[in-house]
């Protein structure tokens, strides 16, 4: 049985698969967010968006942050400080 990579930018938009097992849904979404962060995406979706649906994804990326980083992890990972 072949060695499976299971790091985080060892997927590409063709493997993006849920609900198979942990390590393919961490991935996944890895490579999801990825290409849902790219400028032309971002670019094209954000004057599409409402105020509420532009608050609702903040909130919703905030709150996440604050249940699973520290505030040393906060300011490490996203502020890059």
């Amino acid at each position: 049985m072949e060695d499976i990579d299971h790091s985080l930018s060892t997927i590409n938009v063709q493997e993006i698969c849920f609900g198979m097992d942990r390590a393919t849904d961490e991935r996944s979404l890895a490579a999801f967010l990825q290409i849902f962060s790219s400028p032309n995406l971002l670019e094209t979706l954000i004057p599409r968006l409402s105020d509420a649906e532009i608050t609702e994804i903040l909130d919703f990326v905030s709150v996440v942050m604050h249940k699973h980083f520290s505030e040393k992890e906060y300011h490490r990972f996203f502020l890059n400080k």
